[in-house]
């Protein structure tokens, strides 16, 4: 589930090992590159973290972000 954070679409997702995480974070940036809107994230093991918000609009939640969100959410 995504939540609203300091302006930030926030969700953090959990995989069975690595190898997961980095496949899912590769179909992720190539949906980023789709809707040309780039999340930050971090990513330890199997846990990523995805945070999005628009950044030419001040750095805060737009229909850019919950569109790729609901993009990344159909991935799973």
């Amino acid at each position: 589930m995504w939540k609203e954070q300091n302006n930030q679409l926030v969700r953090t997702f959990e995989f069975g090992d690595f190898s997961e995480a980095f496949a899912f974070m590769t179909r992720v940036a190539i949906l980023a590159e789709k809707h040309n809107h780039h999340p930050e994230w971090t990513n330890v093991y199997n846990k990523l973290e995805i945070k999005l918000s628009t950044h030419d609009a001040g750095n805060v939640i737009t229909e850019k972000d919950r569109k790729l969100a609901k993009a990344i959410d159909e991935l799973l």
